[in-house]
């Protein structure tokens, strides 16, 4: 296959549904924040190896909306986690031309954690090498039902018309409005559900399910997930003559 032909299978926006790591721990018989630990480790060495493969966006679910009903320290772990993440990483990102963005409802955050994610989306705007979007407090269905609330609220105000609407006009009030939709989502651990992640961005997107649990989940066999993808067939609805 000729070298171009090979650039353009490259999935240039990859989403990862990160799971597994509770499961990892307790195989080790250590507790489930030792494995968020070691996940949040295995994030960095992806997020390396994207120049090199070929992926300019990375997309990961980091909390759901629904990972509040996990135990009060777990999720207090987890927020601590982030907060040590962000404070840890921030001159690493920097420095690697990673543009970091955060989506999701931080109405619910901690204000100390949404600072560091409003000073580290700051500091990268200006990178383009790649793009990390975190998923933060997010779920498909509560973008979707803001991003209709701040639509409605545009048509109240006289900006638009009801006639103004469209699945374009919707797209832009969405937490990704900058961001392309993904080409590929990746879930690790096994399971073979969404969980709520990017539904109105992965339409048309390709899905790989891998039974290996997050912490696990090497940049080798990231690489052998992207290479699968370039030998789909991907017609967005359409037939071919």
């Amino acid at each position: 296959m000729p070298k171009d032909a090979e650039v353009k299978q490259t999935p240039s926006h990859v989403a990862i549904i990160m799971d597994g790591n509770g499961r990892w721990a307790q195989q080790r018989g250590r507790p489930r924040l030792f494995g968020h630990h070691a996940g949040a480790r295995r994030v960095r060495e992806i997020v390396k190896s994207c120049p090199d493969l070929g992926v300019k966006y990375l997309t990961i679910f980091a909390f759901s909306t629904e990972n509040w009903k996990r135990t009060q320290t777990e999720v207090a772990g987890l927020m601590g986690l982030f907060r040590k993440y962000l404070e840890r990483e921030a001159d690493e990102l920097f420095a690697s031309g990673v543009c970091v963005r955060f989506i999701g409802d931080r109405i619910r955050l901690d204000p100390k954690l949404v600072s560091l994610m409003d000073d580290l989306e700051l500091r990268t705007a200006g990178n383009d090498r790649v793009n990390l979007t975190v998923a933060l407090n997010y779920g498909g269905r509560d973008e979707v039902t803001r991003a209709a609330k701040r639509l409605a609220y545009e048509i109240e105000q006289g900006r638009l018309t009801h006639k103004d609407v469209d699945a374009e006009t919707l797209a832009r009030f969405l937490d990704t409005h900058v961001l392309p939709d993904p080409d590929l989502v990746i879930r690790t651990s096994g399971e073979a559900r969404i969980s709520n992640f990017l539904l109105w961005q992965s339409a048309y997107a390709e899905y790989e399910f891998v039974d290996t649990l997050w912490p696990d989940f090497s940049t080798a066999e990231f690489a052998k997930v992207l290479g699968q993808f370039g030998k789909r067939d991907r017609r967005f609805g359409a037939v071919r003559a």
